[in-house]
């Protein structure tokens, strides 16, 4: 199965990024005990008809429900998109994050594939960059990264 998605329009692209940027998440996670860790694309909301857009609008994706901590909070739920179809989501998305998502997906989308070898085999030495590429990923956090202004990304970016 492809990695890539559909081609999204620029307002589409824009529009996923901000939901990305307000109540999404981009974690490298592990699916499986031992695996290795695999770019995600996360969003979580309460409003189910927006989650059902956005996997309509990306082509890809799976919703499940959130498991509610109390009986009166309100039902939640969760988008999510894995692998190369995240990295292929990312690299539409990323020139309108705002946050430091930003600066993750632009890490995955220049590192990720280099330091993570389709069948699994590492060699010491590569197996030492990606590990290197999991704590530089891991050490972007909300604080202390520097966001650049819209003003200064360039037009060609829209």
């Amino acid at each position: 199965m492809s990695g890539e998605l559909q081609p999204l329009s620029s307002v589409d692209a824009a529009y996923v990024a901000g939901v990305i940027d307000g109540e999404g998440t981009i974690p490298l996670i592990r699916m499986h005990r031992g695996e290795n860790r695999r770019p995600v694309v996360s969003i979580s909301n309460t409003e189910l008809p927006l989650l059902r857009y956005i996997r309509t609008v990306i082509g890809a994706g799976r919703i499940t429900n959130k498991r509610a901590a109390a009986i009166h909070h309100t039902p939640s739920y969760a988008y999510v998109l894995t692998g190369r179809r995240a990295i292929s989501l990312m690299r539409q998305v990323v020139p309108f994050l705002r946050t430091y998502k930003a600066a993750r997906a632009q890490l995955i989308l220049e590192h990720y594939v280099a330091v993570t070898p389709r069948n699994g085999r590492y060699s010491p030495a590569l197996k030492a960059k990606r590990d290197e590429f999991e704590r530089a990923f891991f050490a972007i956090r909300v604080r202390g990264v520097e966001l650049t202004p819209p003003s200064a990304i360039p037009s060609s970016s829209w």
